[in-house]
């Protein structure tokens, strides 16, 4: 299996720095195809630099960033993200807020007008798949926070990207809501295979979705660990109450407490 994002000793700094330091140095990392992979680490370490490196919305001081193999030196049009927060534009539907993508990603944006349909099914479809069949006509307004939420992964898939960004999706849900939509994660990625990196302060959350987890340093951030998780598939709930689970999550917990302690 192929390595489809590979970081490579990539240090970066940002313009607005005021004492100059990096957010990242030296960082190593690399993601095969068809993975989910987790970040974590303490607060401040990097986690979404390294996000916004591998998706070509920052480009490093220092270092090589390879996606699709690739060097990227422009915003990588392979990728769909999610955030914490959903961004759901509030005039429009559910369902033109899922194709809002097409409009801007190529060659979707050409093909829109004149294969409207077609992608309208496939949204609806996305929809049901996350458990909304038939809330595309409903404005964000009158979805809940874990609806609006699905409704965002669906926009982050529908122009079929082989790197899928989350940045804490589900940090602003209620636990409930958060581990249903872990269930949800865990089988768009099984129909998809699509390449996942998701960063996250959840632990369990990591542990839960990932094939491989990563913690990073404090600030700044590089790789301190590395952890296969070997849990088989498809996981269900049940496993974050067993033993090796929570033996892999205070595995993860002692390498951010000693990254917090500078060592």
């Amino acid at each position: 299996m192929a390595a489809f994002v590979e970081i490579q000793d990539v240090t970066h700094v940002y313009a607005r720095a005021e004492d100059g330091a990096p957010a990242v140095a030296h960082l190593n990392l690399k993601v095969m195809e068809g993975e989910f992979a987790a970040i974590v680490g303490p607060s401040g370490c990097g986690k979404s630099t390294l996000m916004k490196l591998a998706t070509g919305l920052q480009f490093p001081r220092e270092g090589t960033v390879i996606v699709g193999g690739r060097e990227v030196g422009a915003p990588v049009k392979l990728a769909g993200m999610a955030f914490q927060n959903p961004t759901m534009l509030p005039w429009r539907t559910t369902l033109d807020n899922i194709l809002l993508p097409l409009e801007i990603v190529e060659p979707h944006r050409s093909r829109l007008r004149r294969h409207k349909a077609e992608y309208v099914d496939k949204a609806e479809r996305l929809l049901a798949s996350v458990g909304l069949k038939g809330q595309g006509d409903k404005f964000p307004w009158q979805l809940s926070g874990g609806m609006q939420q699905r409704a965002s992964l669906c926009r982050a898939l529908i122009h079929e990207p082989k790197l899928l960004m989350l940045d804490e999706p589900f940090g602003a849900l209620d636990t409930f809501t958060r581990e249903e939509l872990w269930c949800v994660m865990r089988d768009l990625h099984a129909a998809q295979k699509v390449t996942i990196i998701l960063v996250t302060h959840d632990l369990r959350e990591a542990a839960f979705l990932a094939d491989r987890i990563f913690c990073m340093s404090s600030r700044p951030g590089r790789i301190v660990a590395e952890r296969e998780v070997d849990f088989p598939r498809p996981r269900e709930l049940d496993i974050t109450y067993t033993p090796p689970f929570s033996a892999l999550v205070q595995d993860l917990r002692a390498h951010i407490a000693q990254a917090r302690a500078g060592g």
